[in-house]
Protein backbone atom coordinates (compact mmCIF):
# COMPACT_ATOMS: atom_id res chain seq x y z
CA UNK A 1 0.00 0.00 0.00
CA UNK A 2 1.67 3.20 -1.15
CA UNK A 3 1.42 5.75 1.66
CA UNK A 4 -0.33 8.94 0.54
CA UNK A 5 1.28 9.02 -2.89
CA UNK A 6 -0.37 8.88 -6.28
CA UNK A 7 1.79 6.11 -7.70
CA UNK A 8 -1.07 3.62 -7.63
CA UNK A 9 -0.80 -0.11 -6.99
CA UNK A 10 2.60 -1.52 -7.87
CA UNK A 11 3.94 -5.03 -8.46
CA UNK A 12 6.37 -4.54 -5.58
CA UNK A 13 3.70 -3.75 -2.98
CA UNK A 14 3.69 -6.23 -0.07
CA UNK A 15 0.26 -5.08 1.15
CA UNK A 16 -1.38 -5.78 -2.21
CA UNK A 17 -0.19 -9.40 -2.42
CA UNK A 18 -1.72 -12.57 -1.06
CA UNK A 19 0.34 -14.60 1.40
CA UNK A 20 1.00 -17.19 -1.31
CA UNK A 21 2.30 -14.55 -3.71
CA UNK A 22 4.60 -13.15 -1.01
CA UNK A 23 6.03 -16.56 -0.18
CA UNK A 24 6.51 -17.47 -3.84
CA UNK A 25 8.45 -14.27 -4.50
CA UNK A 26 10.48 -14.63 -1.29
CA UNK A 27 11.48 -18.15 -2.34
CA UNK A 28 13.01 -16.80 -5.56
CA UNK A 29 16.80 -16.79 -5.47
CA UNK A 30 18.23 -13.46 -4.33
CA UNK A 31 14.94 -12.03 -3.07
CA UNK A 32 14.99 -8.68 -1.24
CA UNK A 33 12.58 -7.20 1.29
CA UNK A 34 12.52 -3.40 1.72
CA UNK A 35 11.23 -1.78 4.92
CA UNK A 36 10.80 2.01 4.51
CA UNK A 37 11.11 3.94 7.78
CA UNK A 38 9.88 7.51 8.00
CA UNK A 39 8.55 9.85 10.68
CA UNK A 40 5.64 12.09 11.56
CA UNK A 41 7.19 15.39 12.56
CA UNK A 42 6.97 19.07 11.85
CA UNK A 43 8.64 20.31 8.65
CA UNK A 44 8.00 24.01 8.99
CA UNK A 45 4.82 25.87 8.02
CA UNK A 46 4.84 24.78 4.37
CA UNK A 47 5.24 20.98 4.45
CA UNK A 48 3.08 18.21 5.95
CA UNK A 49 4.20 16.34 9.04
CA UNK A 50 4.24 13.11 6.99
CA UNK A 51 6.94 14.43 4.63
CA UNK A 52 9.62 11.93 5.63
CA UNK A 53 7.24 8.96 5.35
CA UNK A 54 5.79 10.14 2.05
CA UNK A 55 9.19 10.58 0.48
CA UNK A 56 10.87 7.41 1.72
CA UNK A 57 7.86 5.33 0.70
CA UNK A 58 7.84 6.85 -2.78
CA UNK A 59 11.58 6.26 -3.24
CA UNK A 60 11.29 2.68 -1.98
CA UNK A 61 8.60 1.82 -4.52
CA UNK A 62 10.22 3.74 -7.37
CA UNK A 63 13.58 2.02 -6.93
CA UNK A 64 11.97 -1.38 -6.43
CA UNK A 65 9.81 -1.00 -9.54
CA UNK A 66 12.82 -0.01 -11.61
CA UNK A 67 14.81 -3.01 -10.34
CA UNK A 68 11.94 -5.52 -10.35
CA UNK A 69 12.40 -6.93 -13.86
CA UNK A 70 15.72 -8.25 -12.57
CA UNK A 71 15.21 -8.38 -8.80
CA UNK A 72 12.51 -10.28 -6.85
CA UNK A 73 11.66 -7.49 -4.40
CA UNK A 74 8.78 -6.36 -2.20
CA UNK A 75 8.23 -3.18 -0.18
CA UNK A 76 6.40 -3.36 3.15
CA UNK A 77 4.02 -0.61 4.23
CA UNK A 78 6.14 2.18 5.72
CA UNK A 79 6.94 2.42 9.39
CA UNK A 80 5.41 5.87 9.71
CA UNK A 81 6.53 6.91 13.20
CA UNK A 82 10.22 7.55 13.76
CA UNK A 83 12.48 8.71 16.57
CA UNK A 84 11.82 12.47 16.73
CA UNK A 85 12.10 13.79 20.31
CA UNK A 86 13.98 16.88 19.09
CA UNK A 87 10.90 18.04 17.14
CA UNK A 88 8.28 17.64 19.87
CA UNK A 89 8.36 21.25 21.05
CA UNK A 90 6.90 22.46 17.74
CA UNK A 91 3.83 20.24 17.96
CA UNK A 92 2.44 17.95 15.27
CA UNK A 93 5.10 15.33 15.97
CA UNK A 94 4.45 11.68 16.86
CA UNK A 95 7.51 9.87 18.14
CA UNK A 96 8.38 6.44 19.46
CA UNK A 97 11.18 6.11 21.97
CA UNK A 98 14.45 4.54 20.86
CA UNK A 99 13.93 1.04 22.24
CA UNK A 100 10.32 0.79 21.11
CA UNK A 101 11.12 1.76 17.54
CA UNK A 102 14.12 -0.55 17.40
CA UNK A 103 11.92 -3.40 18.65
CA UNK A 104 9.29 -2.59 16.00
CA UNK A 105 11.90 -2.69 13.24
CA UNK A 106 13.41 -5.92 14.54
CA UNK A 107 10.03 -7.64 14.69
CA UNK A 108 8.91 -6.45 11.26
CA UNK A 109 12.20 -7.60 9.76
CA UNK A 110 12.24 -10.98 11.48
CA UNK A 111 8.63 -11.82 10.67
CA UNK A 112 9.12 -10.65 7.09
CA UNK A 113 12.20 -12.83 6.75
CA UNK A 114 10.21 -15.86 7.93
CA UNK A 115 8.67 -15.88 4.45
CA UNK A 116 12.05 -16.83 2.99
CA UNK A 117 13.66 -13.61 1.74
CA UNK A 118 17.42 -13.72 1.21
CA UNK A 119 17.97 -10.10 2.24
CA UNK A 120 16.20 -7.30 4.09
CA UNK A 121 17.01 -3.63 3.61
CA UNK A 122 15.82 -0.82 5.86
CA UNK A 123 15.36 2.36 3.81
CA UNK A 124 15.52 5.36 6.13
CA UNK A 125 13.85 8.69 5.47
CA UNK A 126 14.62 10.66 8.66
CA UNK A 127 18.02 11.71 9.97
CA UNK A 128 17.02 11.07 13.57
CA UNK A 129 16.45 7.39 12.75
CA UNK A 130 19.91 6.72 11.37
CA UNK A 131 21.73 5.54 14.50
CA UNK A 132 18.74 3.48 15.58
CA UNK A 133 18.47 1.74 12.21
CA UNK A 134 22.19 1.02 12.21
CA UNK A 135 21.66 -0.66 15.59
CA UNK A 136 18.75 -2.69 14.18
CA UNK A 137 20.97 -3.94 11.34
CA UNK A 138 23.25 -5.48 13.94
CA UNK A 139 20.54 -6.89 16.20
CA UNK A 140 18.55 -8.38 13.31
CA UNK A 141 21.73 -9.61 11.65
CA UNK A 142 22.61 -11.63 14.75
CA UNK A 143 19.29 -13.45 14.56
CA UNK A 144 19.17 -14.48 10.91
CA UNK A 145 21.25 -15.97 8.11
CA UNK A 146 19.70 -13.50 5.66
CA UNK A 147 21.71 -10.43 4.72
CA UNK A 148 20.61 -7.31 6.64
CA UNK A 149 21.33 -3.84 5.27
CA UNK A 150 20.27 -0.22 5.65
CA UNK A 151 20.68 3.09 3.85
CA UNK A 152 19.24 6.59 4.06
CA UNK A 153 17.61 7.63 0.79
CA UNK A 154 18.78 11.26 0.80
CA UNK A 155 22.40 10.12 1.04
CA UNK A 156 22.06 8.26 -2.25
CA UNK A 157 23.08 9.99 -5.50
CA UNK A 158 24.58 12.94 -3.63
CA UNK A 159 26.95 13.81 -6.50
CA UNK A 160 24.05 14.10 -8.92
CA UNK A 161 21.94 16.08 -6.46
CA UNK A 162 24.83 18.47 -5.77
CA UNK A 163 24.81 19.32 -9.49
CA UNK A 164 21.05 19.96 -9.42
CA UNK A 165 20.90 22.16 -6.33
CA UNK A 166 20.93 25.96 -6.48
CA UNK A 167 21.37 26.61 -2.77
CA UNK A 168 24.68 26.85 -0.99
CA UNK A 169 25.66 24.33 1.70
CA UNK A 170 22.92 24.28 4.32
CA UNK A 171 20.15 25.03 1.82
CA UNK A 172 19.10 21.40 1.62
CA UNK A 173 18.48 20.96 5.32
CA UNK A 174 15.20 20.17 7.13
CA UNK A 175 12.26 21.38 5.01
CA UNK A 176 14.65 23.14 2.63
CA UNK A 177 15.30 23.03 -1.12
CA UNK A 178 15.65 19.23 -1.27
CA UNK A 179 12.53 18.02 0.57
CA UNK A 180 10.34 20.86 -0.70
CA UNK A 181 11.32 20.14 -4.33
CA UNK A 182 10.55 16.44 -3.93
CA UNK A 183 7.18 17.21 -2.35
CA UNK A 184 6.34 19.66 -5.15
CA UNK A 185 7.06 16.87 -7.63
CA UNK A 186 5.20 14.08 -5.79
CA UNK A 187 2.46 15.81 -3.75
CA UNK A 188 2.21 19.49 -4.59
CA UNK A 189 -1.29 19.50 -3.11
CA UNK A 190 0.29 19.18 0.35
CA UNK A 191 2.82 22.00 -0.06
CA UNK A 192 2.04 25.46 1.30
CA UNK A 193 2.39 28.72 -0.57
CA UNK A 194 5.62 30.62 -1.10
CA UNK A 195 4.64 33.00 1.69
CA UNK A 196 4.61 30.05 4.11
CA UNK A 197 8.15 28.94 3.26
CA UNK A 198 9.80 30.53 6.26
CA UNK A 199 13.13 28.94 7.15
CA UNK A 200 16.28 29.78 9.04
CA UNK A 201 19.73 29.31 7.52
CA UNK A 202 21.72 26.36 8.78
CA UNK A 203 23.73 27.45 11.80
CA UNK A 204 25.60 24.76 13.72
CA UNK A 205 28.52 25.73 15.94
CA UNK A 206 30.64 22.67 15.03
CA UNK A 207 31.68 22.41 11.39
CA UNK A 208 32.27 18.66 11.90
CA UNK A 209 28.56 18.04 12.52
CA UNK A 210 27.58 18.45 8.87
CA UNK A 211 25.92 21.09 6.73
CA UNK A 212 22.65 19.69 5.40
CA UNK A 213 20.94 16.45 4.35
CA UNK A 214 23.63 15.68 1.79
CA UNK A 215 26.54 16.25 4.16
CA UNK A 216 25.89 14.50 7.45
CA UNK A 217 29.25 15.18 9.04
CA UNK A 218 31.30 13.10 11.47
CA UNK A 219 30.09 14.64 14.73
CA UNK A 220 26.73 13.91 16.37
CA UNK A 221 25.17 16.69 18.46
CA UNK A 222 21.81 16.71 20.24
CA UNK A 223 19.86 19.96 20.27
CA UNK A 224 16.12 20.66 20.44
CA UNK A 225 15.09 21.79 16.98
CA UNK A 226 14.00 25.19 18.28
CA UNK A 227 17.69 25.91 18.81
CA UNK A 228 18.10 25.79 15.03
CA UNK A 229 14.93 27.37 13.68
CA UNK A 230 12.06 29.62 14.69
CA UNK A 231 9.78 28.17 12.01
CA UNK A 232 10.87 24.52 12.20
CA UNK A 233 12.44 24.61 8.72
CA UNK A 234 16.10 25.11 7.83
CA UNK A 235 17.57 25.91 4.44
CA UNK A 236 16.23 27.43 1.23
CA UNK A 237 12.71 26.15 0.47
CA UNK A 238 12.16 29.24 -1.69
CA UNK A 239 14.55 27.73 -4.28
CA UNK A 240 12.45 24.56 -4.60
CA UNK A 241 10.43 23.67 -7.67
CA UNK A 242 8.76 20.58 -9.11
CA UNK A 243 11.14 20.21 -12.06
CA UNK A 244 14.09 20.13 -9.71
CA UNK A 245 12.22 17.63 -7.54
CA UNK A 246 11.69 15.34 -10.51
CA UNK A 247 15.39 15.41 -11.38
CA UNK A 248 16.37 14.65 -7.77
CA UNK A 249 13.79 11.87 -7.58
CA UNK A 250 15.00 10.26 -10.81
CA UNK A 251 18.63 10.34 -9.68
CA UNK A 252 17.85 8.73 -6.33
CA UNK A 253 15.56 6.15 -7.95
CA UNK A 254 18.35 5.10 -10.34
CA UNK A 255 20.88 4.82 -7.52
CA UNK A 256 18.57 2.88 -5.23
CA UNK A 257 17.65 0.52 -8.08
CA UNK A 258 21.36 -0.11 -8.71
CA UNK A 259 21.83 -0.90 -5.03
CA UNK A 260 18.97 -3.40 -5.12
CA UNK A 261 20.47 -5.13 -8.16
CA UNK A 262 23.80 -5.39 -6.33
CA UNK A 263 22.13 -6.85 -3.22
CA UNK A 264 20.25 -9.36 -5.38
CA UNK A 265 23.37 -10.44 -7.24
CA UNK A 266 25.34 -10.84 -4.00
CA UNK A 267 22.64 -13.09 -2.53
CA UNK A 268 22.01 -15.23 -5.61
CA UNK A 269 23.35 -18.75 -5.27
Amino acid sequence: MVFYTELGKTDTEWAGKSYAEIQDLAATDGSVLIIPVGSIEQHGPHLPVATDTLLVDAVAHAGAELASPEVPVLVTPPVWSGFSPHHLSFGGTLSLNFENLRNVLEEIAMTGLENGFDAVLFLNGHGGNAALIDAAVSTVGQQTEAEVLATTYFQLATDEVMEIRESERGGMAHGGEFETSLMLHLRDDLVGSATEMAANPWDEHYEWSGQDLLEGGVLSVYRPFKDYSESGAIGEPSLANAEKGERIYDAIREEFSALLVAVHEHNTQ
